[in-house]
């Protein structure tokens, strides 16, 4: 019996030596084991840049009737079950769904707490919103062209070889080759993922300069932070300015938001995560879809340039590096381009359910926050259901 409980004691005197040791040698998986799968209000924990809103607001004009017909719609699940909308709302554990036709608001639902001003991550949605301000950037000139290498911009990358090649194309194609590790196959394939790391880590510059190169830059196609994070670096080394101020002066105060947003950073005046931390409301979010449906116009004034936006959200004739879902959606630009069916829907995406879907063909603007989503892809159904259009899931899928 005595042997038995020396060797628990040595057992657990070992364990508590190991992560004593872990967490020394990784701060960061500390923030990993006490918040695990961030939701949309872990941004909170993090310092974050105020991006203010505009002086004068653009309103969408709510409908008298709302559609409530759509919480009856037949929409299908992560399962490919046909449910109708209103159970899909409360299987995905949606927070906020608004659907918005030729600038009206035709349909929104809300959870318990939240409305249309409720301030939320969006996760990966934020790389989207990289790559407006990259354009915005290229239209200024503090960005020359695509071919420079991301050294141009950021010096101090030189000491780690792995970025001696790598071009701003390359990070927009999420083609580095840099390592990075995702979080799915487990558990613990989770806790020590890159995905966690970049998420929680509270010095990305560090992290960056041991990062390693496993693909020759624009041949291997990989979803990962670290490129538009490194974009967003670029942005603020070559605009001379914080991200959240050049989004403020180039965008949002320009295209009518109701709300100020932000940027999280990983510490005080450190770099932001434009991987997965932009937090906006609701309504305003689908100000962001209606510039880029209106072509990055907004009134009288071009936003964004309109080439710009054209070749972000059309891949033309490249051939699609991904293929998600039924809808075969290609990332493109930092956006995610869907293949199947008709062509002219995008959309910004990010994790555990969020959600700013476009539809140029119908007029149609649908923004979704959620906990964790219900699965698959029912906007387009929706957007061509309002239209009055017909709609079918492709085959075999």
């Amino acid at each position: 019996m005595k042997t038995f409980k020396r060797t628990l004691i040595y057992v657990f005197s070992f364990l508590l030596l190991f992560f004593a040791c872990l967490f020394i040698w990784q701060p960061y998986l500390l923030k990993v084991l006490w918040y695990r799968t961030p939701d949309a209000s872990t941004y909170k924990v993090f310092p974050q840049e105020v991006i203010h809103k505009s002086d004068s607001a653009f309103h969408f004009i709510r409908a008298e009737r709302m559609r409530n017909d759509i919480d009856t719609l037949q929409v299908r699940d992560g399962s490919h079950q046909s449910i109708p909308f209103g159970e899909y709302f409360k299987k995905g554990k949606l927070n906020a769904f608004i659907v918005i036709r030729n600038d009206s608001i035709l349909y929104e639902k809300y959870s318990e707490g939240y409305a249309d001003t409720t301030l939320t991550t969006v996760f990966s949605g934020a790389k989207s919103m990289v790559s407006v301000l990259l354009g915005q950037a290229l239209k200024d000139g503090k960005v020359q062209n695509l071919s420079q290498k991301v050294t141009d911009y950021i010096p101090e990358l030189k000491a780690n070889p792995a970025f001696k090649n790598i071009t701003l194309k390359n990070l927009l194609d999420m083609k580095s080759g840099l390592e990075f590790k995702d979080a799915y196959g487990g558990i613990i394939k989770a806790f020590l993922s890159d995905e966690a790391k970049y998420y929680y880590t509270g010095d990305m510059k560090a992290e960056l300069m041991k990062v390693k190169l496993v693909n020759k830059p624009g041949t291997v196609w990989k979803y990962k932070s670290i490129d538009p994070i490194l974009l967003g670096w670029v942005i603020v080394r070559a605009t001379g300015k914080t991200l959240a101020k050049y989004t403020e002066e180039k965008l949002w105060r320009k295209m009518g938001t109701e709300h100020d947003a932000s940027w999280g950073l990983d510490q005080e005046n450190g770099l932001v995560n434009t991987a997965s931390r932009f937090q906006v409301s609701a309504i305003d979010w689908a100000k962001v879809g209606r510039l880029y449906l209106n072509g990055g116009r907004y009134k009288e004034n071009q936003i964004v340039p309109q080439d710009w936006v054209e070749q972000s959200i059309d891949i033309g004739k490249e051939v699609p590096a991904s293929a998600k879902g039924w809808q075969k959606s290609a990332h493109h630009h930092l956006w995610w381009i869907p293949q199947t069916g008709e062509k002219g829907d995008f959309a910004a995406e990010g994790m555990l359910g969020q959600r700013l879907y476009v539809d140029a063909k119908t007029g149609t603007i649908i923004v979704q926050f959620a906990e964790h989503g219900a699965g698959d892809y029912p906007y387009r159904k929706i957007s061509r259901y309002l239209a009055g259009l017909p709609f079918h899931y492709s085959r075999g899928n």
